[in-house]
């Protein structure tokens, strides 16, 4: 017997249908339910968004066999939708249910689709400190299938041209260079949103969500999705999908007629959010400011979720639970993370961790203030009691470190390699130093190439941190290669470049080897050498081929060597490996003083160098050439 729930009353419903096969099907009275379908033997409850004109008015019941039933029907302020709590037993019988709604002697079905669920599932590995995750944005990699460029059912067209529009890069375009993902040394995938976003411009990027159980038709199609996760599976990479839980865009289909009035926070006029992360621990902080903070929109385009709503909170944890069975995820990376209200992302992260006790996810939780960045992180000793649950972060401050220290020949006190070592020095505030996510650049930022003035002996040292300090390595698609952007000073849509290779028609392929090595013009369109393009991909191919097997690296400890001559020397250790790295940023040559490094270097022996493969012994008559970097590894 189903029960409708309203304010707290509870009132019978129909009883069992007795033949549902009578039934006529729903026929445009239920437009939406989701999750689109379940799966057996799940711990996340299952609670069904229902939407239809005038659905509110009707009861619900699941016939179609044992084990699944209706608990608990909730209505919204909106008369066109229901919340319909449904209880699938451990026994429950995979297959195709039926929902049944009966008001005034009217009923009609539709169909609910309850799945095996894979064997294993529960105990998926996400990515650690073994992957080197490989950055997309899809619209600007790969146009695999040009006819999906421009669709019928979406508002903006596909225009190459267009500085902030859609190019035509898609999930196909993906799955076609997976090789080349795979052998340059990624183990990981993480492609910017590819949910629906159909805001009318500026939609390529996929942050402004149309519909969170739709891939946008222009990058493909759920299925297609789903194919793209098992084939670069069986490449060896895994894939992180990344979410967005604190905003949706305008041309979110509910939009239109939101389930209840707080499903969003709504403002007597347009109200930004303060972006002060600092209220969300700072003891003194003002009520105002923090709710300005959690509830302000992103920007105008993008309307805040209301996650202290426990609908919407609900919702949000059971899509991510969907797309992770659905499609066989390895991760999440979420979106503007401390936006979100703190409280409720603690249980969503909570929730998403119970299904999937080994699953990875990574917040953006974007602060050059260590401590506010270490408060973020799951387990850590808050003063305040608070626990995120979330259990890797975003390294924002050691990217700073590096985008300052690496560009510049001062030797001024604090500047240069010195930054990079004053940054790693604080790694004591942080709670789990193997779940920090390492990264030179990404999509929001200054393209690497571009902060290091095009200089590729200082890209090669970026490369070699990224290699073998502490944490999991993001690299940004085309930094290999030392991508700049076309335009900086039009922001974002310059930095987001095409992957030469990527379109039929396309003059340069970096793609293949060929091409590569016959290029000799960069992104911008600025003259390079010949040879140069392939030489910075095959040095950064060479790095993390190599890291993969790396287990010192993965899970080793860190100690390192200060000076004041814009150098920087530290070493990964364990019981049986180390790995020497000296980066000599200066103009001048350097000798290393490796009589300094006495307390690590004792019983080091059969030093080989990393990128040469010679053997090689260290000393303090050593010359490293300027801007440049010697690792070797040794067994002890």
């Amino acid at each position: 017997m189903s029960s409708v729930i309203v304010a707290g009353a509870v009132s019978c419903g129909t009883g069992p249908v007795s033949d549902v096969s009578s039934l006529p099907e729903a026929d445009g009275k239920v437009r939406r339910v989701e999750p689109l379908s379940w799966w057996t033997g799940m711990k996340t409850p299952l609670q069904l968004l229902v939407q239809g004109e005038g659905i509110s008015a009707f009861e619900v019941a699941v016939e179609g066999g044992k084990g699944v039933k209706v608990t608990g029907i909730h209505k919204a302020d909106s008369p066109n939708y229901l919340f319909v709590d449904v209880a699938v037993s451990q026994n429950a019988a995979p297959g195709t249910y039926w929902l049944v709604f009966s008001r005034d002697g009217e009923s009609f079905r539709y169909p609910y689709e309850i799945a095996s669920r894979t064997a294993g599932s529960a105990s998926r590995k996400g990515f650690t400190t073994a992957d080197m995750i490989y950055l997309i944005m899809p619209d600007r990699f790969a146009n695999g299938d040009p006819t999906n460029d421009s669709t019928t059912d979406t508002a903006e067209k596909a225009d190459r041209d267009a500085f902030f529009g859609r190019h035509g890069g898609d999930i196909q375009g993906i799955v076609d260079h997976l090789d080349y993902i795979a052998d340059l040394g990624a183990t990981a995938i993480w492609p910017t949103p590819l949910l629906l976003d159909n805001e009318p411009e500026g939609s390529y990027h996929g942050y402004a969500c149309a519909d969170y159980y739709h891939i946008d038709p222009r990058f493909g199609t759920n299925e297609l999705y789903r194919d793209f996760v098992s084939m670069a599976h069986e490449k060896g990479l895994k894939v992180i999908m990344d979410v967005v839980t604190n905003h949706c865009g305008t041309a979110h289909w509910w939009m239109e007629d939101l389930p209840f009035r707080d499903w969003i926070h709504q403002f007597d006029e347009y109200t930004g959010t303060n972006v002060c992360f600092s209220t969300n621990m700072d003891p003194n902080a003002s009520k105002y400011d923090l709710n300005l903070q959690e509830s302000g929109w992103f920007v105008p385009s993008m309307p805040d979720m209301n996650l202290d709503n426990p609908f919407v909170l609900d919702y949000f944890k059971q899509w991510a639970v969907w797309w992770i069975e659905y499609a066989g995820l390895d991760g999440f990376r979420v979106d503007t993370y401390p936006y979100n209200e703190k409280v409720p992302m603690s249980e969503w992260c909570a929730a998403v961790l119970d299904e999937y006790p080994g699953f990875n996810i990574v917040g953006e939780c974007w602060t050059s203030s260590i401590p506010q960045l270490a408060y973020w992180q799951g387990g850590n000793g808050n003063k305040d009691g608070f626990d995120s649950h979330l259990p890797s972060i975003m390294d924002f401050p050691l990217q700073e470190a590096i985008g300052r220290g690496v560009p510049t020949d001062s030797h001024n006190w604090g500047e240069g390699m010195v930054r990079i070592y004053d940054c790693l020095s604080h790694d004591f505030v942080y709670h789990d130093l193997s779940k920090m996510l390492i990264f030179a650049g990404n999509h929001d930022i200054d393209r690497i190439g571009d902060v290091l003035r095009h200089n590729p002996d200082r890209l090669r040292i970026v490369m070699a941190m990224m290699a073998t300090m502490r944490g999991i390595p993001q690299i940004f698609y085309g930094d290999e290669m030392m991508f700049v952007s076309k335009d900086r000073s039009q922001g974002h849509g310059g930095l987001r470049v095409d992957f030469p290779g990527g379109w039929a028609g396309d003059s340069l392929d970096f793609f293949s080897e060929e091409g590569r090595a016959a290029a000799c013009v960069s992104t911008d369109g600025k003259p390079v050498p010949q040879g140069q393009i392939a030489e910075l991909h095959d040095y950064t191919r060479k790095l993390f081929q190599w890291r993969k097997t790396k287990k010192v690296i993965h899970d080793g400890k860190t100690v390192h060597f200060m000076t004041r001559d814009n150098t920087y020397a530290y070493f990964r250790y364990d019981a049986t490996d180390a790995v020497f790295v000296y980066i000599n940023n200066s103009r001048g040559k350097k000798h290393v003083p490796w009589s300094h490094y006495a307390e690590i270097t004792g019983g080091l022996h059969g030093g080989r160098d990393v990128i040469t493969g010679e053997s090689v012994e260290v000393s303090d008559s050593t010359v490293v050439g300027p801007r440049q970097v010697l690792i070797v590894e040794y067994s002890r």
